[in-house]
């Protein structure tokens, strides 16, 4: 049966065990599902008929799946949000992006300083919460951005909206941006606003990503070259700087995304709706509350009960994660795991696939089931069902 339309989903941060070399990474033994799967707060009935828990490492699954499944495993270097999606679309990177543990150099502060005429505060590595909350006052008083950075590759930029107006602070990102290419390209510069007063600041969902364009064009751009939509829902459009993408929904959190998805869904288009649902991560992860992200699954569980009652024939949905954020591990940080993938349509084969060796096979998987010619192999044949 040939596909129409395939819903590409990232859980973002649904890791489902440590891969081999976690360790390298300081996260021997993350595993995020495990951590939330013991939470009162989950419920995933739909995600275990689909086949969620029949993959490789997990146990208690369905005897007949719904749906295709398989562990993926991560061939780039590192373990955050942008490695990962481009992986998905077929970049492999060798090398982590940069990450700055002590600080951005003053090479790239100075420089900073330079370009936009604003000193800065903190440069170290800070939770987004409390580095508002310890300076939040200060930046208020002397006008100085907060420039902070976490364990991975971003170069973050703070600003109270009634000090710096949100175009503003925008342009210094897009500044920050020009500026950090090269050795210190690093994966996203994010515009971080906030507002309040001393004692109660509080961050606005007037966030902006800036990401590090794609090296080399990606599955995304091979399905658009061919005539075919890419709908970007959620922070797909800023990981991938708009490459390849046809129309972008920007959200505010995991219920939009959602809804967004579910109005796509009653759209008649031809090609890919890729959607990134960030609570998981951001909210939960991060944040290490393993009942608000078990209680984030059941939500989206209970949402993709009615997507796949609205399925159409022609339809192919594909579910998966991007890298691993355990809220039961013993640091903040992202984690270094394997992810699930889970396929299902009325044209696809409830099939073990195993494990797939690279992130790449998921888009290379799209353009196969959209008849696009791809580079590298791709799980296609397996999952189409004999006519």
């Amino acid at each position: 049966m040939e596909t129409k339309r395939v819903f590409l989903i990232i859980l973002d941060s649904l890791g489902i065990g440590a891969l081999p070399d976690a360790a390298e990474y300081g996260d021997q033994g993350a595993n995020t599902l495990k951590s939330i799967r013991n939470s009162k707060a989950f419920f995933a009935p739909n995600l275990k008929e689909l086949g969620l828990f029949n993959i490789k490492g997990t146990d208690g699954g369905v005897d007949m799946p719904k749906g295709a499944f398989c562990r993926m495993k991560e061939a780039s270097k590192g373990k955050d949000t942008i490695i990962g999606h481009w992986e998905i679309c077929g970049i492999v990177s060798e090398r982590p992006m940069p990450t700055y543990p002590d600080g951005f150099p003053r090479e790239v502060t100075e420089a900073f300083t330079a370009l936009t005429g604003k000193e800065i505060l903190c440069n170290l590595p800070y939770s987004g919460t409390e580095v508002i909350k310890d300076y939040g006052e200060e930046h208020l008083k002397t006008g100085k951005l907060i420039v902070y950075t976490s364990a991975d590759s971003v170069f973050q930029i703070a600003a109270h909206e009634e000090l710096v107006p949100l175009e503003e602070l925008y342009t210094y990102c897009e500044t920050a941006r020009k500026l950090l290419h090269g050795e210190h390209g690093v994966g996203r510069v994010i515009a971080r606003p906030f507002v309040g007063s001393a004692g109660s600041f509080t961050r606005t969902a007037n966030r902006r990503d800036y990401a590090l364009k794609p090296p080399v064009p990606t599955v995304l751009d091979r399905i658009s070259g061919e005539g075919m939509q890419v709908k970007a829902v959620g922070k797909i459009n800023d990981i991938f700087a708009g490459s390849g993408i046809t129309e972008s929904y920007k959200t505010h959190g995991n219920a939009e995304g959602m809804e967004i998805t579910s109005r796509i869904q009653q759209e008649d288009f031809h090609g890919l709706c890729f959607v990134n649902l960030v609570d998981f991560d951001m909210i939960y992860g991060h944040r290490r509350d393993v009942d608000g992200y078990a209680g984030a699954i059941s939500e989206f569980d209970e949402w993709l009960g009615g997507f796949m009652k609205e399925m159409k024939p022609h339809d192919v949905l594909i579910i998966s994660g991007d890298h691993g954020c355990d809220p039961g591990y013993t640091h903040t940080d992202h984690t270094r795991e394997y992810t699930p993938l889970l396929i299902y349509g009325d044209g696809i084969k409830a099939v073990d696939l195993g494990e797939g060796e690279s992130f790449s096979l998921i888009g290379n998987t799209v353009c196969g089931l959209l008849g696009i010619p791809h580079c590298g192999g791709s799980f296609t044949d397996k999952l189409i069902k004999d006519i």
